[in-house]
């Protein structure tokens, strides 16, 4: 376990910056997600209460931001390295039996296809473990986003099942989930594991 506590606020990848969301970060999540939203309703049931004013969004990430504080759920921005663009949005979310994460993902649409996707799940399946100490990382998605499955499968992830008719798509209806897991024991053998990466805590001391 690292010397300095969790959680990381603040995750170095090769090309992103991936931390905590600000209220200040709301116009450029804003662009982000109107330039994304057709893409990303076929996937993110959320996007279907999209577009949000300005003032919606500074809520939106000043609760974003509170629940990070309290260790309740772990919402992050993704940047390009000098933080002037929002590439996507990600977290580690404590879903399910005690002591797993699940990590949740969304890409702007001009930055797909570029293995984004995976760099930020290695990133996050690592902190998950060695920072967050989790007993198991999960990834779920809709079976019918091949791209989304693609990262899992990459990362050494096991599919477990396809749960039918669990959660609600952007119209409304019942749509499958697919879960992949990763347990902590099975971690060190990872592809994640030799993700190079930067992590910071709060106070912007390194902890990995």
């Amino acid at each position: 376990m690292p010397t300095i506590p969790g959680p990381a606020y603040r995750i170095h990848t090769q090309r992103l910056v991936i931390r905590c969301w600000n209220p200040a970060d709301a116009p450029l999540l804003s662009l982000a997600i109107e330039q994304s939203r057709e893409h990303l309703l076929t996937f993110m049931p959320w996007a279907a209460d999209e577009p949000k004013d300005l003032q919606q969004r500074i809520e939106l990430l000043r609760n974003f931001r509170a629940n990070f504080d309290l260790g309740k759920n772990f919402v992050l921005g993704v940047f390009n390295r000098e933080e002037t663009a929002v590439l996507g949005g990600t977290g580690l979310h404590p879903r399910g039996a005690e002591g797993g994460l699940e990590i949740g993902y969304w890409i702007h649409k001009d930055h797909i296809n570029q293995g984004l996707a995976t760099e930020i799940s290695a990133a996050l399946t690592k902190v998950a473990i060695e920072i967050n100490g989790a007993k198991r990382v999960e990834i779920h998605m809709d079976p019918h986003n091949l791209a989304s499955a693609a990262v899992p499968r990459k990362l050494g992830y096991l599919y477990e099942a396809t749960l039918r008719k669990r959660l609600l798509d952007s119209q409304g209806l019942p749509r499958d989930e697919m879960v992949w897991t990763l347990f902590a024991e099975d971690y060190p053998n990872s592809p994640s594991a030799s993700a190079e990466i930067e992590a910071f805590d709060a106070a912007g001391r390194k902890i990995i």
